[in-house]
């Protein structure tokens, strides 16, 4: 019972949700355009799936996915895995010694972005309007890797405690640098991917981790280095998805060369 009555209160907050973008949708379509609705009942059909499939999807993410997370961050953080690891207790705890939650920082952070809706939304379109140049498993592992490593670094930020604004800073540095050498064709997208990551699944499960290591390490505030990694996840997946592209181009460059040479 308990099961349902979530279930119920879920489907309820999913309607809330999608309500404002069915009204826009439909208000414009006949009071603007003034036309009617074409497949109607296939429209509404569309839209009781999306109703349940996000209730179920975001239930079964509070349930099973959340709380693991949580256990997991709280874990590895905690001193005493840590010193058990690392180095006998009492003695001063080092970067180095939190090994086991960057490595998990990264991998929680590709698993969540390749389960990303958002993202899969548009990688599926990426590769409708780029005649395939741009792949679907390309372009989420790109920005799977690219959430990977800024999650990483955004972990190493909390346990060193240094300044949050100088790695955003010198990275938008570098994503412009990179931005004046990439195709012009990728730019966009490359930006759009930054912000698709911070979606449904990434964002619950990274914050966790963020403020159950900013809770467990001496001298850190929750409230001050606790967030910050939802940053780190938006900023590099600019860069990967850009060296996704300049790699493919630089590859067909070659093979244009090699087939030069040869008809040559």
């Amino acid at each position: 019972m308990d099961a349902l009555n979530s279930l119920a209160g879920a489907l309820l907050l999913t309607l809330r949700d999608v309500a404002p973008i069915a009204a826009i949708l439909f208000g414009f379509q006949v009071f603007v355009l003034r036309r009617k609705i074409p497949n109607l009942k296939r429209t509404l059909a569309g839209f009781v799936y999306v109703l349940l499939g996000l209730a179920l999807f975001l239930e079964g993410l509070e349930r099973a996915l959340f709380p693991l997370g949580r256990l997991m961050a709280q874990q590895l953080t905690d001193p005493a895995f840590v010193h058990g690891v690392a180095r006998a207790a009492g003695e001063a705890l080092r970067w180095q010694d939190y090994g086991w939650v960057y490595v998990f920082g990264a991998a929680i952070g590709f698993a969540t972005t390749i389960a990303e809706p958002a993202l899969i939304a548009v990688a599926l379109k990426a590769q409708s309007v780029s005649g395939g140049t741009v792949t679907v498993w390309g372009l989420r592992i790109a920005v799977a890797i690219g959430v990977a490593i800024g999650i990483a670094v955004g972990t190493f930020r909390i346990v060193t405690g240094t300044p949050l604004h100088a790695y955003i800073i010198t990275g938008y540095v570098l994503v412009l640098i990179q931005t004046a050498w990439a195709p012009r064709a990728i730019i966009a997208l490359a930006y759009d991917s930054g912000g698709v990551t911070t979606s449904t699944v990434t964002v619950p499960l990274v914050a966790a981790l963020g403020l159950g290591l900013a809770s467990t390490i001496p001298g850190r505030s929750p409230a001050l280095d606790g967030f910050g990694l939802i940053a780190f996840a938006s900023l590099f997946p600019m860069m990967t998805v850009m060296g996704y592209a300049q790699i493919g181009q630089w590859r067909t460059r070659r093979a244009q060369r090699e087939r030069a040479r040869g008809g040559t």
